[in-house]
């Protein structure tokens, strides 16, 4: 994702409009992600309150050399102008999440057997449209958690995990960058961690915010992760967690898109989203393509 990205500062969570960088360097940037190395990443995945999965933090990684590999270079543009229409809405068929506020005894057995239930459902529904998407089912299962939790939490947004795979495509090839393989437990097995924002042509400078704890770079900031944040818009949008982690990626990307009470279903909503991500309308047109061919293919996905 390209939450306040190489080229444009951080957007205000009211602004819906704010033509900001979501949190990665913009296109030509955003996309010349970077693996670095890291120790062994311990993460156990947990579901947190409201069907949110979340993990424990890693540690720094190691910056790595750059690299001038564009992971969507070969995905097309969409051939459609910018605020005309949105790309075929899509949602989760037949998953749930579990939202209930119950506290006696007898009824957080009954939620958390509920919270199973969910979580197999969300599997099964990755497991299908994986097959007719080509997405991983890891990485689905981060997209579909997203917008089931933005559902709940934001119903006016409407936001499809369609959307968050178009971005999470470009960003990372769903966290499959330079031959990584997403895991079970939603991390890459290398980190994914983008160029240097240090000023040189057509690249923001954006000095180190985050003592290299993300990026490992402790002079300046990187994108990281599957959906390419970088350190400082994370701070405001990852929940604590770590931005190398799917569920916790896709899910402060919904959130970032979101913001502002924006509508992520309406031809306005959805391009203004996409352009706060990343203020580039062929980088738009792009997701919007991916999305829209996501959500179609996934039409003949039945859950009874």
């Amino acid at each position: 994702m390209e939450p306040e990205s190489g080229s444009a500062a951080e957007p205000a969570a009211e602004t819906p409009a704010a033509p900001a960088d979501g949190g990665r360097p913009a296109r030509g940037r955003a996309g010349l992600a970077v693996l670095g190395r890291v120790g062994i990443v311990l993460a156990v995945l947990t579901v947190a309150g409201g069907g949110i999965w979340a993990t424990s933090r890693a540690g720094s990684p190691q910056a790595s050399p750059t690299t001038t590999e564009i992971p969507a270079l070969q995905v097309k543009a969409a051939d459609v102008a910018p605020g005309s229409t949105a790309p075929v809405d899509a949602t989760v068929n037949g998953a749930q999440i579990v939202t209930g506020q119950q506290s006696q005894p007898q009824q957080q057995q009954q939620q958390q057997q509920g919270k199973r239930q969910g979580k197999d459902l969300l599997s099964l529904w990755a497991d299908k449209v994986s097959d007719v998407t080509g997405i991983p089912v890891r990485a689905l299962i981060g997209y579909g958690n997203a917008e089931l939790v933005l559902r709940a939490s934001q119903p006016s947004c409407r936001i499809s995990w369609a959307t968050l795979a178009g971005i999470g495509r470009i960003e990372s090839n769903h966290g499959q960058y330079g031959g990584a393989v997403l895991q079970a437990n939603g991390y890459p097995s290398k980190p994914i961690i983008g160029v240097p924002l240090d000023g040189t042509p057509g690249v923001r400078a954006i000095g180190d915010t985050d003592h290299g704890r993300f990026d490992g770079d402790p002079y300046y900031d990187r994108a990281v992760g599957p959906m390419q944040f970088i350190p400082s818009t994370w701070a405001r949008w990852g929940g604590g967690y770590d931005p190398q982690q799917i569920d916790a990626a896709a899910l402060a990307a919904a959130k970032y898109l979101c913001a502002g009470g924006r509508d992520m279903a309406s031809p306005q909503g959805w391009w203004q989203g996409i352009l706060s991500y990343n203020n580039s309308v062929d980088y738009a047109q792009k997701v919007f393509g991916l999305a829209d061919s996501y959500a179609k293919a996934a039409q003949v996905v039945r859950m009874s």
